[in-house]
């Protein structure tokens, strides 16, 4: 895997605290992973839960958003917006991420065409995978963007 040299806040069109991921530990073609730690300042944090498993779908979203995001900074374009359009076969091995608990995002491309992927992500702790889900994603263009805006 290649190290990402981009800032996390520069691949993702989101506004802290939305950027809910800490680092890209790397990315290749085709696949990304990044990294979380929960701590107890994170807007979904539950005192004596931690982050419920469900906020996982929106790791594994953001995931996928940087693994776009690279690509399209490396083509030399602003980063676009994303979609998530639907998920397929979430798993969850637990109720709630714990506090202090590190958590990393793995997502695969299996899927592309034009501006719609497909991805299989999963998140790990440790060696323990504690949920999987495939992603339906879609990419914005500037130009439909603006054209949404104007009507």
């Amino acid at each position: 895997m290649q190290t990402c040299l981009y800032p996390i806040n520069d691949l993702l069109p989101h506004a802290p605290p939305m950027v809910l991921l800490d680092e890209v530990l790397g990315w290749d073609h085709g696949q990304v992973m990044t990294a979380v730690t929960i701590r107890n300042d994170s807007i979904f944090f539950t005192e004596g839960k931690g982050v419920p498993i469900y906020i996982g779908l929106e790791y594994m979203a953001q995931t996928c958003g940087i693994y776009a995001g690279i690509e399209t900074l490396n083509a030399g374009q602003p980063v676009q917006p994303g979609y998530l359009l639907g998920t397929r076969n979430f798993l969850g091995e637990t109720e709630w991420f714990s506090l202090g608990s590190r958590l990393v995002i793995d997502a695969k491309e299996v899927f592309r065409q034009e501006r719609m992927a497909v991805f299989d992500c999963k998140i790990m702790r440790g060696d323990q995978m504690v949920a999987s889900a495939q992603l339906n994603l879609f990419q914005a263009e500037n130009n439909l963007l603006e054209a949404h805006r104007n009507e």
